[in-house]
């Protein structure tokens, strides 16, 4: 593997080499190596489509599944469609996320479509890391989306994640809930510059004790514009719960716009939302410190982010 590729495997997926376990490394929309194990799976889609399918056996544990998408050029444009299926009580770490490099002045574009399909009892941890980066005037463009269909008394848990160098992103989460079936979204962003940002989430708690809490924190620096959607739906008795809190600064916007709907007497959904600019007085607190004004912003966003 080339420096530049290395560099952005380490950003997104946290990886020094070749992973240990279950693995498909894709770069430049073809397949830079792959590994399956025992208990998981991965095969190449046989349907025409581009991508792969991840079969996790039931009762696997203790495993992870490494599926980094890397763009080192310019004009790149790539689609990928990867589907998850997670046997009955497996437990598993599933490490995915984006890095485009882009020194030409073409855009590049990774759009990643996954779709979780968690059987009774699964469990699944997923961290998503985006990244944009290079000194060309090309977009760096990504736009994922991820589709889940949580059994019963499942449970699945993103952590996604994206904080520098992407120009535009478009992110759209779907899911439908079985009978005590969790799901838990954590995002944090921050755009700069022209930069746009659009988060989407809607959940369907079709089942009963189905929970669902989406939080959403970010930051809009400079001209860079942010949009915040969500959309739950309580079908039967459960709970749901979004959250979004945002920083602006300079000339950024941010907005807000959750949409809650009970359909059923013992659905208890909330929605809270919170825009506004760094207070005053912990500028002038951590100032006091010693740190400068542009050293005390950054420690707050730093634990407002972290």
């Amino acid at each position: 593997m080339d420096t530049v590729l290395k560099s952005l495997l380490e950003q997104v997926a946290d990886l020094h080499d070749i992973p240990v376990g279950a693995y498909n490394i894709r770069n430049n929309g073809q397949s830079e190596g792959r590994n399956s194990t025992a208990s998981i799976q991965i095969v190449p889609k046989t349907d025409g489509k581009s991508g792969i399918d991840i079969i996790v056996k039931e009762n696997t544990k203790n495993e992870s599944v490494h599926i980094p998408a890397i763009i080192t050029q310019a004009g790149v444009n790539d689609l990928v469609y990867n589907d998850f299926y997670i046997g009955e009580n497996a437990d598993i770490v599933i490490v995915a996320g984006c890095g485009v490099h882009n020194s030409g002045e073409e855009a590049s574009i990774h759009e990643g479509i996954h779709r979780f399909f968690l059987s009774k009892n699964a469990k699944v941890k997923y961290i998503e890391k985006h990244v944009g980066e290079g000194e060309g005037t090309g977009e760096r463009i990504i736009n994922p989306q991820t589709h889940i269909e949580a059994g019963e008394n499942s449970y699945m848990e993103m952590d996604t994640v994206q904080m520098k160098g992407v120009d535009s992103t478009n992110r759209v989460s779907t899911a439908k809930l079985a009978d005590g079936a969790t799901l838990v979204i954590k995002e944090k962003i921050m755009t700069h510059g022209k930069q746009t940002a659009e988060t989407s989430f809607e959940v369907e708690l079709d089942g009963k004790n189905s929970s669902a809490n989406l939080i959403s924190r970010s930051v809009a620096k400079d001209n860079s514009k942010q949009v915040f959607r969500s959309i739950i739906n309580g079908n039967d008795q459960c709970y749901g719960h979004s959250e979004c809190d945002a920083i602006i600064m300079d000339n950024g916007i941010v907005a807000a716009i959750p949409e809650i709907t009970a359909n059923h007497l013992d659905a208890t959904l909330i929605h809270e939302a919170a825009i506004g600019k760094i207070a005053g007085d912990q500028l002038i607190k951590l100032m006091s410190l010693g740190l400068t004004e542009k050293e005390a912003e950054q420690q707050i966003i730093n634990g407002f982010l972290k």
